[in-house]
């Protein structure tokens, strides 16, 4: 586990670092949005990349005027183009090597 998938915010300070209620976040996780992490105590723990995830939402819903289905959609799609752009880096680096023999 990176960094940023490390949970460590508790819901009151991932909704103030992104600007949404608590009562959003729980939403969200409500209809499957976003999955955070739970302690022992089966407190809800925010990782960076949560956070950053909850921002895309946010940008989504409220700057762009998208409804939580397509945002949904869109960040799926945003992590397929990640998942295809680290195939293509790493097809190329083997076209490299192939190309050093």
């Amino acid at each position: 586990m990176n960094n940023s998938e490390e949970p460590c915010f508790v819901i009151s300070i991932a909704a103030r670092m992104v600007g949404l209620h608590a009562q959003t976040l729980r939403y969200y996780e409500r209809v499957g949005l976003i999955w955070p992490s739970r302690s022992n105590g089966r407190q809800r723990l925010y990782s960076e990349a949560d956070i950053e995830r909850l921002r895309r939402i946010k940008t989504f819903t409220e700057d762009m005027g998208v409804n939580l289905a397509g945002a949904e959609v869109a960040l799926k799609l945003m992590a397929r183009i990640e998942e295809l752009e680290h195939e293509v880096r790493s097809l190329r680096s083997t076209i490299e090597e192939m190309q050093k023999r």
